[in-house]
């Protein structure tokens, strides 16, 4: 396999993947199908494409395009490279009104000479007749056209050895311009083939030709430009070499000189070439009876209508009307000619032969090649079960239904490219068909089973909105409740804070109670200070008094009775103070104790109010919980009640 889209014809953007040009193309292996970014693309194979031009014309897209050297031609004469043209006779045709003044547009660049190769047609019914004769080569096939050469070299390999080896016009006019004119300009074909371009560049034919410029991007080339005021035309004479580009030029040209009673068989157009070629090669191989030889061209109006001219003219007679004027004038310049009709065959021939006796036909002989044979892979049937068994064609009536959708002719050639590589399942009209219906009776099973489960989640549904009944009584509930807990946590919260407040009063009079204790210890002590010193003057006044004898006697009683009072209230005041040490440890521990109940009484009222403000929450966010619920059960209502 070649690398795609790198030969002369090519795939551009505007392909839409339609597989005409499959069905138009004669060689099964020359379109690849493949995805690209998930379209589908056919792309050329170089190798295997035999330039027919075929897909080109068909193709309403104008998705295919092709390769010549028109740009090469003009950028080598604007760089002064020496050249000379050879001109198709059917650039007359096509052009009859324009052709003398491109010619001489193109002189006036740079070109050197200008050679029609009519000429060279007719050099080319010279050496054919020659070859024929000399070596009784009957049933051969004319080589004129490079598709046909192709395609033989690369399909029908059997029939090489019946491919007249005598060069084509193109290549006889070249020859005779560098052998006989010696010329030393490279030359351009001014072309309306296409395939031209690989019968240039074989390597047979030495280099003869450099640049295939083609009429449609020739025109395209001048458009834009003012082509008054140029005037040019061809240096050679010729006989009936410009009917060449006709369907049966060539056979016209051999009938002129050996008459009608030889067959000569005509055949044209790629919807014909080429089966006749798979057949012809089967009829050779058989023995059966040949004609005297086989006049085959690519296109079905030959090469006025060419691979490479203005598709848009296709239908335009004028086309044709021109070339039987040429053929007209020719013949009015023919007498004494070998293409006067007046003479008889034997003459004609004569003549031809003396025309040409400076000629040697070696040079004008060619080469095929021999080992450029393509060969379709072969396929092993259990490949091809499989082939058949992805694309859904499961029975022999699916696998002949041959609608050609695809491009091919059967579906065992679609089955055939696939197994190589050359398409995909995917273009298959009936996969695609099947795998539709497949999917939507999966679509229908999937919307059966939907629905089913629709069903059933109607009536869970109507179960749910039971439950959601039972949730929005109990969310009431718990709203209620909440709402109770918070008063009466709030309630709780005020009587601690009262409890607190006593604690606090408690604490203060504890404290105050403390401090009068203090203060009573202080007089206590002052008390017994004092009781002390009264005894101890009681005592001395007593000892006075009995110094004092008789007269002091009641004075001592005095004395005595003050020490007996002072004793007394020391007693008094020692048993208070004895109470007053073991009161103040008690109003102390109390004071601690209060202390703790009041930081257990403020923790308890801390707890308090946060459980009646979490309770509010509660109950504020059970309202909103209930109003949600409401809104889903009513949604589902709305379902419910769809249904």
């Amino acid at each position: 396999m070649g690398q795609l889209n790198e030969g002369l014809v090519y795939t551009n953007e505007n392909c839409q993947g339609c597989n005409k040009c499959i069905s138009a193309c004669p060689v099964l292996q020359a379109n690849h199908a493949v995805l690209e970014n998930g379209d589908n693309i056919i792309n050329v194979d170089g190798d295997a494409c035999i330039h027919c031009g075929n897909c080109i014309r068909e193709c309403s897209h104008d998705a295919r395009s092709f390769h010549d050297d028109t740009d090469q031609f003009f950028d080598d004469l604007g760089k002064g490279t020496p050249i000379s043209v050879l001109v198709a006779p059917a650039f007359i045709a096509n052009y009859p009104n324009e052709y003398k003044k491109v010619l001489g547009y193109l002189k006036s660049k740079g070109v050197k000479r200008i050679i029609s190769i009519s000429f060279g047609a007719d050099i080319t019914t010279w050496a054919y007749l020659n070859y024929i004769t000399k070596n009784h080569f009957i049933g051969g096939i004319s080589q004129p056209c490079p598709a046909i050469v192709d395609y033989i070299e690369k399909y029908v390999p059997e029939l090489v050895s019946k491919l007249v080896p005598v060069h084509s016009p193109m290549m006889c006019g070249a020859i005779y311009a560098k052998k006989y004119m010696n010329i030393s300009d490279r030359l351009a074909f001014i072309s309306p083939c296409i395939a031209k371009k690989s019968e240039i560049t074989r390597p047979q034919n030495n280099g003869y030709i450099t640049y295939n410029v083609t009429f449609d991007h020739l025109m395209d080339k001048l458009k834009g430009i003012s082509l008054n005021g140029y005037d040019a035309t061809d240096e050679m004479e010729y006989g009936l070499g410009s009917v060449y580009p006709m369907p049966g030029g060539l056979k016209e040209n051999v009938e002129h000189f050996v008459g009608k009673d030889l067959f000569v068989r005509q055949i044209e157009s790629p919807e014909h070439a080429y089966h006749f070629m798979k057949a012809y090669a089967k009829r050779v191989k058989s023995g059966k009876t040949l004609p005297f030889m086989v006049d085959a061209l690519n296109c079905t109006k030959g090469c006025i209508y060419g691979t490479a001219t203005d598709h848009s003219r296709d239908d335009d007679e004028d086309i044709l009307l021109e070339i039987h004027a040429q053929r007209t004038a020719d013949n009015c310049n023919a007498k004494k000619t070998a293409w006067d009709k007046s003479a008889n065959y034997t003459e004609r021939l004569a003549r031809l032969n003396e025309q040409f006796k400076n000629l040697k036909l070696e040079d004008f002989m060619c080469q095929y090649n021999t080992n450029a044979a393509i060969a379709m892979p072969a396929v092993s049937a259990s490949k091809l079960e499989d082939i058949y068994t992805g694309m859904h064609k499961y029975n022999q009536s699916d696998r002949k239904i041959n609608c050609g959708a695809c491009g091919y002719n059967s579906c065992e050639e679609m089955a055939i490219a696939i197994a190589n590589g050359y398409n995909h399942k995917e273009s298959c009209i009936h996969f695609i068909k099947d795998t539709l219906e497949d999917e939507m009776n999966q679509i229908s099973a999937l919307k059966e089973e939907v629905q089913q489960k629709h069903e059933e989640q109607v009536e869970m549904y109507k179960g749910i909105l039971n439950e959601f009944d039972q949730i929005k009584t109990s969310m009431g509930e718990v709203t209620d409740g909440n709402q109770s807990s918070a008063e009466e946590t709030t309630n709780m919260a005020h009587a601690i804070n009262a409890l607190a407040e006593y604690g606090e009063k408690l604490k203060e009079s504890l404290a105050q109670v403390e401090t009068s204790v203090n203060g009573y210890n202080e007089v206590n002590d002052s008390i017994i200070k004092i009781s002390n010193q009264t005894s101890m003057l009681a005592l001395n006044a007593g000892i006075e008094a009995a110094r004092s004898g008789e007269a002091g006697r009641g004075f001592t009683v005095i004395a005595n009775r003050v020490k007996d009072l002072s004793e007394q209230t020391k007693d008094a005041v020692n048993y208070g103070k004895q109470q007053s040490d073991q009161l103040v440890p008690a109003i102390r521990a109390l004071t601690d104790e209060t202390q703790e109940f009041l930081k257990n009484i403020n923790e308890l009222n801390e707890r308090t109010a946060t459980l009646a403000a979490s309770s509010e929450e509660i109950s504020a966010q059970s309202a909103v919980v209930g109003d949600v619920v409401e809104k889903i059960a009513s949604q589902m209502q709305d379902i419910v009640n769809q249904e």
